[in-house]
């Protein structure tokens, strides 16, 4: 059961982020409702949501769940991948250590939270250009020392590991075809995207419902089998980013 998420408002410079989307300019007004509508989307699963202020030096800052991991039992402040978004995880540090002890990833290795995807106690750490093989070693030797298991995969495409697969609970993940094939994901059961949807592979699992972005009917027809509530939430903003429903928030 997921008891709280921590999330943080764009600021009004969110569009000088980092971004290859090449989707068109971002609107700031239709971001703050896209935002607001994913934060009532975690207080209507009886989350307590969190929200932080706008970090105006980090413009890529609401995408919180790069600079930090949180565990049932740590929570890693991450050293990420790209320069410009270091420092992001030192304003989430203070708010992690009232929730979990804290632990650190320290240079030469970078992770990106977007790459690191948790299955009950058991992490997958994707090896991309913003998670690095020094930061996952760490990784998971943090996790192995509070008591879970990982793995390392290689990123094949997209910007981080949930950008292209994530758990959807029943013992099943959304996954693209690059990377169906993994032999990391045999044990489990498979839903595989359309062409053309992979961007609904970043669907996030909340307490028994599924939360997914609008306008990819294939994927909501293949989730509806699961039985499980469905809802559908307008990031075309957050996806202009490169961001998706996981980025903007830490669940635990």
């Amino acid at each position: 059961m997921i008891n709280h998420a921590i999330t943080r408002l764009p600021g009004g410079n969110f569009a000088d982020g980092l971004t290859t989307a090449n989707l068109g300019l971002p609107s700031y007004p239709l971001i703050l409702e896209q935002h607001r509508a994913y934060r009532q989307a975690l207080l209507s699963l009886g989350l307590d949501v969190i929200v932080l202020p706008a970090e105006p030096v980090y413009p890529d800052a609401y995408f919180v769940e790069d600079p930090a991991i949180i565990t049932s039992k740590i929570a890693v402040i991450t050293r990420p991948g790209a320069p410009s978004r270091r420092g992001e995880e030192t304003t989430l540090e203070p708010f992690l250590e009232y929730y979990r002890p804290i632990v650190h990833i320290h240079s030469p290795g970078t992770v990106d939270g977007g790459d690191v995807l948790m299955v009950g106690k058991h992490f997958f750490i994707g090896v991309s250009e913003r998670t690095n093989a020094e930061g996952a070693t760490q990784l998971a030797a943090l996790l192995a020392g509070a008591g879970h298991t990982s793995e390392t995969l290689p990123v094949a495409a997209g910007l981080h590991l949930k950008s292209g697969v994530n758990y959807v609970g029943k013992n099943t993940i959304l996954v693209t075809k690059n990377i169906g094939y993994y032999p990391a994901f045999t044990r489990y059961e498979k839903i595989i995207l359309d062409a053309g949807e992979e961007y609904a592979a970043n669907t996030l699992w909340v307490n028994d419902t599924l939360l997914m972005p609008k306008g990819f009917p294939k994927t909501h027809a293949k989730l509806a089998h699961l039985d499980m509530r469905i809802i559908e939430l307008d990031v075309s903003e957050v996806q202009k980013m490169d961001g998706g429903l996981t980025c903007m928030s830490l669940r635990f």
